[in-house]
């Protein structure tokens, strides 16, 4: 057993199956976080070489496990618990919390479980139109998950009431915390120079869209609302992202006519140093958890404006007060959002002063309240 210095906390993030998503992104940066503030950190993953992970501090510790289904890791899993008895394993997808809770039918130490659900989970099941006999099986799923799990983290109240509709866990055994978006790379990344002409100064504004082309994003009612921008100001759209709606998105961009001031470029390395040069990010999202993007837009001082989705950017943008809130699925009244937002910009200040609690260090605390554990040290004297 690796030996644990007398009262310092011991978390361990279980996240086997890893991509590029933002729930893998966020699952790092709360690695990052606790071992900023002094805690001990396992990480366990299938693959090492997987995205962000090089992000890790050397003082978090990387756990490789060789398996090839997800079934697989869980004799691997209660060794390692058997060997390292942390305070807290955290999962945070459907298949990781699975193995994590048949994990804790049998181990004996003092390890404590809680789950993380990333998006609002029933409005996904709606938006997607989920059949109904898989919905209620989906429900029944995440029913028994709640039930057994010592603890919740939502990243959003509107996750949060999502959580306690489907499972009528008590609201107490929840907790919401702030995603760690913010991050000191968000801001070197955004004074980064990036080779790319439309990114000039001179040229018309420049509407940002960032995210997966797929359902969830809904670029086509961004690209609707864009044409009608367009026929009043001089002005381009960008999306990027990547995903299976690329060739309807290409085919959309024929139909109404946006020619050269539409470009759809596919995944960007920095794509920070896009936002910074865009006069207004725009999310067009119909359902989220708690919008990373909007969030670093904010951050960043850009202008923007979201639908109301559920759920995070009502939390976001405290209400629609920093940044206009629009109805799903509504490409005239977006439309007039950009349009004003276009013509009067936000101020950067309260935009920057509005999303300030999403930090590493701010996020970290808040987990360890929530696992009801001692913040080791403080940083910066706070």
């Amino acid at each position: 057993m690796r030996e644990t210095p007398l009262g310092m906390p011991h978390v361990c993030l279980f996240i086997l199956k890893f991509g590029d998503g933002g729930v893998e992104r966020m699952m790092v940066n709360i690695a990052r976080g606790l071992s900023l503030i002094g805690v001990r950190v396992d990480f366990i993953v299938k693959e090492t070489d997987a995205p962000y992970l090089h992000l890790l501090p050397p003082e978090v510790r990387i756990i490789r496990f060789q398996v090839s289904k997800q079934k697989a890791a869980l004799p691997k899993l209660i060794d390692y618990l058997r060997n390292n008895d942390p305070h807290i394993v955290l999962s945070a997808k459907t298949l990781d919390d699975q193995v994590a809770l048949l994990a804790k039918q049998r181990h004996a130490g003092r390890t404590r479980f809680f789950l993380r659900p990333g998006t609002a989970l029933l409005s996904r099941m709606k938006a997607r139109g989920t059949h109904p006999l898989r919905r209620w099986l989906k429900k029944r799923q995440l029913v028994s998950l709640f039930s057994r799990a010592d603890g919740v983290v939502a990243v959003s109240q509107g996750v949060a009431d999502e959580v306690v509709e489907i499972s009528h866990i008590p609201l107490a055994k929840i907790n919401v915390i702030k995603n760690p978006t913010i991050t000191p790379e968000l801001y070197q990344q955004a004074e980064m120079s990036v080779d790319d002409e439309w990114l000039a100064p001179a040229l018309p504004p420049l509407i940002l869209g960032i995210g997966g082309l797929r359902r969830q994003k809904d670029f086509p009612t961004l690209m609707r609302a864009f044409a009608l921008v367009r026929k009043q100001l001089p002005c381009r759209l960008m999306i990027l992202g990547q995903g299976n709606k690329e060739e309807q998105l290409l085919s959309l961009a024929q139909e109404l006519d946006l020619g050269e001031d539409f470009r759809l470029p596919g995944f960007v390395d920095n794509p920070y140093a896009y936002l910074k040069a865009a006069k207004l990010f725009v999310l067009s999202s119909l359902w989220e958890g708690s919008p990373n993007v909007l969030t670093e837009a904010l951050a960043l001082g850009i202008s923007c404006v979201s639908t109301d989705c559920p759920s995070g950017p009502y939390e976001v943008t405290r209400g629609g007060e920093v940044a206009p809130l629009v109805p799903m699925g509504d490409p005239e009244r977006l439309a007039e959002a950009m349009l004003q937002t276009l013509r009067q910009p936000l101020d950067a200040k309260r935009l920057k002063e509005a999303v300030s609690d999403y930090t590493l260090e701010k996020s970290a605390r808040g987990y360890m309240a929530a696992f009801g554990l001692t913040v080791p040290q403080a940083i910066d004297g706070h």
